[in-house]
């Protein structure tokens, strides 16, 4: 197989890019409801009762796409849901898997398979309430870790506020990707659900490219040279936009970092030959290989599984089941890159629950597909 770099690493930034756009419209509208609901003091601790979270974070992961994911990263940050709803979001959700099985994806032209889309949320839906259930009752919490907590003085920020990097994140970088993230926002409320707008496709192209390294060098500029901190006044508007941008930034350098990694092990060091051949061995290796694959960070595995059940014949759907479960999509890049740990944890225990509901499953369904 040509491997061609050049072609990989644009792909990847437009991708992380796309990414990028719908990550901002998490992040910043929902800093901007908590900034208008923190001023009218409305703005609970928590959405709803905590017993409650499970089932509300099993129904919003649900949700076709990878944008309820986002949202909920977003929430357990601040500390408005609990891990057992953060975990339930993760085991239900399909990503972008659930526009292949429901035939609208963009990067599958396969038929798809409402029947398979029905069965998989319904197992996804029951192991997110009941497993969230669990990790809420073995008291799991929201970690107070985050990769942006830098401790630093207010008059060191004054200081560094009239150089280079100050300047860049405060005005110049800080502007330009709330510009760029306003000129993706179309495009990017039609790929939550699939779709495109192909009038400006090739606009939206470079200005994904474009996103993804500005973000990287406005992350890299604050990480280690500027260091905003995470503490500051976030009472006016601009600065909970700056505490947004900061956030989009450091979320799609870590994008592209994770899509880099596994689209690299997915297409060039495993091949289409070899994973159809790892999809062809028994079911029981299957489900297992599926697992792995699904857990992956990002969508890609999610879509070669689901494109797999669609393509090969006798294709176990426990196996589509244990990798729906096991992938979190491209939500766990802002958990990763907001709460390293409880994206860690996330990751290991959905990898677990898809083998223990895919072998479960296997034994039920073997016979009805």
């Amino acid at each position: 197989m040509d491997f061609n770099i050049w072609s990989f690493i644009t792909d990847n930034l437009e991708a992380a890019g796309a990414i990028g756009g719908y990550v901002s419209l998490s992040i910043i509208g929902f800093a901007l409801i908590s900034y208008a609901t923190r001023k009218r003091r409305k703005l609970s601790e928590q959405i709803g009762p905590k017993w409650s979270h499970p089932i509300i974070g099993a129904l919003m992961g649900a949700i076709p796409g990878c944008g309820a994911t986002i949202v909920v990263a977003s929430m357990y940050k601040n500390k408005k849901i609990s891990f057992g709803g953060l975990f339930a979001t993760f085991l239900s959700t399909l990503g972008e898997g659930s526009f292949v099985l429901l035939g609208a994806s963009d990067e599958a032209d396969v038929a798809g398979n409402l029947t398979a889309y029905a069965t998989i949320t319904i197992f996804g839906v029951i192991a997110g309430i009941v497993f969230g259930y669990i990790a809420d009752l073995f008291g799991f919490r929201v970690s107070n870790e985050s990769i942006q907590n830098n401790f630093i003085h207010e008059h060191d920020l004054e200081k560094g506020a009239d150089s280079f990097a100050g300047k860049f994140i405060e005005h110049l970088g800080f502007y330009m990707i709330l510009t760029m993230a306003i000129l993706l926002a179309p495009g990017s409320i039609m790929a939550l659900w699939g779709g495109g707008i192909e009038s400006i496709s090739v606009p939206t192209y470079w200005i994904s490219i474009s996103l993804t390294l500005l973000c990287i060098f406005y992350y890299c500029i604050n990480r280690f040279v500027y260091k905003h901190p995470d503490h500051c006044n976030v009472n006016d508007i601009r600065s909970t936009l700056l505490h947004a941008v900061l956030d989009v930034a450091m979320v799609v350098t870590y994008v592209f970092i994770g899509l880099i990694i596994a689209n690299y092990i997915i297409d060039v060091l495993v091949g289409a030959e070899t994973f159809d051949k790892w999809m062809t061995s028994s079911p029981y290796l299957v489900v297992l290989l599926a697992a792995l694959i699904g857990v992956l960070p990002g969508c890609g595995g999610m879509i070669a599984v689901a494109v797999a059940f669609i393509t090969i014949a006798n294709f176990p759907i426990s196996a589509l089941i244990a990798a729906a479960i096991a992938t979190s999509g491209d939500g766990i890049f802002p958990l990763l890159a907001e709460n390293r740990k409880d994206g860690i944890i996330i990751s290991i225990a959905s990898f677990l629950v898809a083998i223990l509901v895919g072998y479960v499953a296997l034994v039920f369904t073997n016979t009805l597909f």
